[in-house]
């Protein structure tokens, strides 16, 4: 399948992790906190981290760890169609196709629950005709934007001349939680909100690029290492030191199983899960620097399953894949999960 475009949006409201640590320390949230818990947030917010930047589409946002359950999914319920909707148009106006040319829209998330899906939402706003297919994925973590890709392909599959719209959609803001255990605490310096939207056909678009290849590799007896569980009926993030390791682990694995008949792989782009997540995998993949990945991290925070899509539009700023030479996409998260697909010319 190929590539016809490729689109991002993230809210207008940018805070620096120094902004993040001044609304943190001003809340009525940092007394119910251990002093433990306070010197961590301080330290995480106020050193170097990879993150400068990150987008917000809760407000006010300084309020976010005071808001019930009901509050927390109506801004979820609120937000992420505008938001997937905003990229959406983008990348339908790049690619010179109108809404009623969408033939499937496939959405995944995982910061929000909705039913009917974020589909529905935006299909209204869009305009979509009332028999495009609509799918949506949700449960996959970080790492759904490729799961997420391979949805398409199986449509494309079945529908060789249609247009597939896919958007990967965050509102990590409303699912932020907050108590004294450490993963929670990182994860609350980690996330941000971001969507990325694709537009793909059987038939070659601009730069001829394809997506194929797909592998997955799943390890259930670490599920609890990385997952979102409830509590009081909100969306609670457990998150291991173990992580790091555990995704250099799983796409060194998938790394591995690439068919050594294939091109070479030129380029890695990787979900940028954090500064010791990208540290880890570059010490498993010598001669690969995750560079579009960090720029990403930088301004953005950790999105979820955005992230590695906004790391493949930064990298196809500057260069794109040659004849020969593959790139290659890779993203892991909750399960314990990875997944990975090619990205070729022609």
């Amino acid at each position: 399948m190929y590539l016809h475009a490729i689109a991002t949006a993230v809210p207008p409201a940018v805070f620096t992790q120094d902004q993040c640590y001044d609304m943190l320390a001003g809340s009525g949230v940092r007394a119910r906190l251990s002093r433990r818990s306070q010197l961590t947030l301080q330290a995480v917010l106020r050193s170097e981290s990879g993150i400068t930047t990150r987008h917000f589409a809760t407000t006010p946002v300084e309020k976010v760890f005071d808001f019930t359950a009901d509050e927390l999914n109506e801004v979820f319920r609120r937000e992420a169609p505008v938001l997937g909707g905003r990229a959406l148009v983008d990348a339908l106006t790049k690619a010179g196709i109108r809404p009623d040319e969408i033939d499937a829209l496939v959405v995944c998330t995982c910061t929000g629950y909705l039913c009917p899906g974020v589909t529905s939402y935006m299909a209204e706003q869009l305009r979509l005709r009332d028999n495009t297919y609509l799918q949506d994925l949700v449960g996959l973590g970080c790492g759904a934007a490729i799961p997420a890709l391979r949805a398409v392909e199986a449509v494309l599959a079945t529908q060789p001349r249609a247009v597939v719209a896919c958007v990967a959609v965050e509102i990590c803001s409303a699912a932020f939680y907050l108590d004294d255990d450490p993963g929670v605490l990182i994860s609350a310096c980690l996330f941000s909100d971001g969507a990325v939207a694709t537009i793909w056909r059987n038939t070659p678009g601009p730069g001829g690029l394809r997506v194929h290849g797909f592998n997955t590799l799943h390890l259930p007896a670490e599920r609890d290492k990385l997952r979102f569980e409830m509590r009081d009926g909100k969306l609670r993030n457990r998150l291991h030191s173990a992580v790091p390791s555990l995704a250099a682990g799983a796409v060194t694995r998938l790394f591995a199983a690439e068919p050594p008949a294939l091109p070479p792989l030129r380029r890695i782009i990787a979900h940028p899960g954090g500064r010791d997540v990208l540290d880890a995998l570059e010490a498993a993949l010598p001669g690969h620097t995750l560079d579009a990945s960090r720029r990403v991290l930088r301004d953005h925070g950790n999105m979820s399953s955005p992230s590695v899509l906004f790391a493949l539009e930064d990298a196809l700023r500057d260069a794109r894949p040659v004849p020969g030479e593959d790139w290659w996409l890779v993203s892991f998260g909750a399960g314990f999960s990875a997944h990975s697909c090619r990205l070729s010319a022609g």
